[in-house]
């Protein structure tokens, strides 16, 4: 049951999908980085040392992609580009200055909010492509030496990029408020769809 005056955002499944996405996303941050450098090694007792790291490490991107697979699955159709995104983030300014009633009215997710998905989509793919070929414990004989030295550089620059997007995704949910609630409650204020989603709220798309 939902308090009167909120709109439903996302279902129970849903949210449980996001979390546990999030949650393998944090892991891997955490496990990857005790690898990446010796200053972050200590990282690793966080899992139980370094070889429990080294062997944990892929499996929690395989649980990963397995996880946004289906988010993807739920929420695809609701970020295909359209027009009023390319005039949204033209207003981007106007945005960050919570002057929202002067640009224009999105659907579900407003454009920096689709360029976040197709990101994670992308970088999520080229980090467990790239982890299968440096994943020596399965697939040593099946490349070259060469091959998992570019594809540790790629796997490394990826990293980095979907870290930094995760953090400014965090950021943008704390700092727009009432977008928290959406993924811990279900449910979001009807003034905060009126302000932030408006097409969404008109159109029902639910």
């Amino acid at each position: 049951m939902r308090h009167p005056g909120t709109v439903a955002r996302y279902t129970t499944a849903a949210r449980i999908n996001h979390w546990i996405t999030a949650a393998c996303l944090i892991l891997l941050a955490l496990s990857g980085l005790s690898l990446f450098h010796p200053a972050l090694f200590f990282l690793t007792d966080l899992f139980g040392g370094g070889p429990a790291t080294r062997a944990i490490h892929p499996w929690f991107g395989t649980v990963l992609l397995v996880s946004f697979a289906i988010l993807f699955i739920r929420f695809a159709r609701h970020n295909l580009w359209e027009r009023e995104d390319t005039r949204w983030m033209g207003a981007i300014r106007r945005v960050l200055t919570n002057d929202e009633e002067h640009v224009p009215e999105v659907g579900r997710y407003n454009g920096a909010q689709k360029l976040v998905f197709w990101l994670m989509t992308l970088l999520i793919l080229l980090l467990f492509a790239s982890g299968i070929v440096i994943w020596d414990q399965y697939f040593f004989g099946y490349t070259s030496i060469d091959q998992k030295r570019l594809a540790t550089v790629v796997h490394s620059a990826a990293a980095v990029i979907i870290i930094s997007v995760w953090i400014t995704h965090v950021y943008a949910a704390l700092w727009v408020k009432g977008s928290v609630r959406a993924m811990m409650q279900g449910d979001v204020t009807a003034g905060w769809s009126w302000r932030h989603h408006r097409k969404w709220l008109r159109e029902g798309d639910r």
